[in-house]
């Protein structure tokens, strides 16, 4: 699913209406009833609706949804916020559509504003996709107020304030709701960790913008959804063997780290890879022999570290970091190990540790090579970023400038590609937010790129199942509950 800007979208909104040829007025009502449907299933029409309106488009949606609820027996009371002598004209029409069902009230000044019982559930129509500048004056003061209260608020496609394709601006007044519900697509926005008390849960609604001019559209954004995954992923034919599916080799663990290597040797093999070596110290020998039975070992000839390659020519993937480490012997084995492979890795942990204190080896990585660093590890590699937009420019730049991946771990997970686009991901939970998750993470890629997935295929679709397994298992465990070891067994890859 592509992410647009806000120029794109008012030019879909154009081409929809120009391609069925029906009035803006009619796709309003349109995007209104796909709003009222997510709503009805999520609030019953005994809870009464507080709606406070701008006097744009976004506010005329809102009085679409007013008068829409009010039909569907929702008590309803309107409140337009008057921060304007120039009102658009599809408010206007919704205004008069509306007065049959539901006496509008003016909110003129701060004192205008309504007393509200904690049973009401707000809805936030006053300023849509199109902002142009901060919310100030009259409208400030609405917009906290509102967010002085407790009551579950709802954005109808994007928090009033917040502008869609940044970071919230400071100067500003943006609205803290419980939901957003967003039309058509997700906004860039959304992916921004700063930005989370600006959207809650967000949710996008169908509103059937034209799937051909959407299609057209050029954009370096992007969101994995089940439709990409579905195409990307490859199906078992009848008579494979396990030499079909490729011989995946993860070089993991040190003295007092080897679960590491544990939580990404099983994660792989329930990756589907059909053959695992995994290649540890010694002092790991007997864990993994006992822990991960289905894999092979390799067994450095140093204790409590790894010190040397192994012969490599046998492995379709290579998966390197986890637990490795940073004693100067290591350092050693990882440039060894570089010059020897051509073909892309994953690296991750102690390996992206190490690369960061010493920067020729980024020269050295093969290219379509999968990163996997969380935001500090990134921050060690390209330098430290002021937010989390500014990281993900010094991502896309880092990405083409080395001609790798980068999987920059979060709650939206940003999948750069070589070329500089970047694949957010929509599956996962807090409760992720644990040790040995990342662990997982390089097992189930590296299990991916052994059986002959492309990189920027293996990476878009690890990434997603890697955050499913997270919400199937908090499904039992809960968040506060989730290990990774519960990633492992809730990990399902189509």
């Amino acid at each position: 699913m592509k992410i647009l800007n806000s120029t794109q979208i008012r030019q879909a909104d154009a081409a929809t209406i120009a391609h069925e040829q029906i009035s803006s007025l009619q796709l309003m009502e349109r995007a209104s009833a796909a709003f009222v449907h997510w709503f009805c299933n999520q609030f019953v029409n005994t809870r009464p609706v507080a709606i406070f309106c701008g006097q744009g488009n976004n506010g005329g949606d809102g009085l679409a949804i007013a008068r829409q609820l009010s039909q569907l027996s929702y008590s309803v009371r309107v409140f337009m916020v008057q921060h304007t002598s120039n009102p658009s004209s599809d408010y206007l029409l919704n205004l008069d559509r509306l007065r049959p069902h539901v006496t509008p009230e003016a909110i003129h000044q701060e004192a205008d504003f309504p007393e509200l019982s904690e049973n009401y559930v707000l809805i936030d129509a006053l300023l849509g996709s199109g902002l142009s500048r901060p919310a100030t004056d009259l409208m400030g003061k609405v917009i906290d107020a509102i967010n002085l209260l407790s009551n579950k608020t709802v954005s109808v496609d994007i928090a009033s304030g917040l502008f869609m394709d940044q970071l919230h601006d400071a100067s500003g007044h943006i609205i803290e709701p419980d939901f957003t519900v967003s039309f058509q697509i997700p906004k860039l926005a959304f992916m921004f960790s700063e930005n989370s008390v600006y959207t809650g849960q967000w949710q996008v609604v169908d509103i059937g913008l034209n799937n051909r001019f959407m299609e057209s559209c050029p954009s370096s954004y992007y969101l994995t959804d089940h439709e990409v995954i579905t195409s990307i992923s490859k199906p078992r034919a009848r008579f494979s063997h396990k030499g079909t599916f490729g011989h995946a080799l993860l070089v993991a663990g040190s003295y007092g780290k080897m679960g590491a290597a544990v939580l990404a040797s099983r994660a792989c093999l329930r990756s589907g890879v059909g053959l695992l070596t995994v290649h540890i110290p010694r002092c790991g020998y007997d864990i993994m022999q006992i822990s991960t039975p289905e894999a092979m070992t390799s067994t450095d000839f140093r204790r409590q570290f790894i010190s040397q390659v192994p012969d490599i020519a046998p492995y379709s993937a290579i998966g390197i970091g986890p637990g490795l480490g940073q004693d100067p012997a290591t350092l050693k084995m990882i440039e060894e190990i570089f010059s020897k492979e051509s073909k892309p890795f994953v690296i991750d942990a102690d390996a992206l540790n190490l690369m960061a204190q010493n920067r020729y080896l980024l020269d050295r990585i093969p290219e379509n090579s999968i990163l996997t660093p969380h935001p500090k590890e990134f921050d060690r590699l390209a330098g430290p970023a002021r937010n989390s937009q500014h990281r993900l420019k010094l991502a896309i730049q880092f990405a083409k400038e080395y001609q790798l991946i980068i999987c920059l771990k979060g709650a939206h997970t940003a999948v750069v590609f070589s070329d500089g686009s970047v694949h957010f991901n929509n599956t996962g939970n807090a409760g992720m937010a644990t040790g040995g998750t990342g662990d997982v993470l390089t097992g189930i890629l590296t299990g991916l790129l052994a059986q002959g997935y492309p990189a920027p295929d293996a990476a878009r679709l690890g990434v997603y199942c890697h955050g499913m397994a997270g919400d199937k298992g908090s499904l039992s465990k809960g968040q506060a509950g989730l290990i990774a070891s519960d990633l492992i067994e809730n990990l399902r890859v189509p």
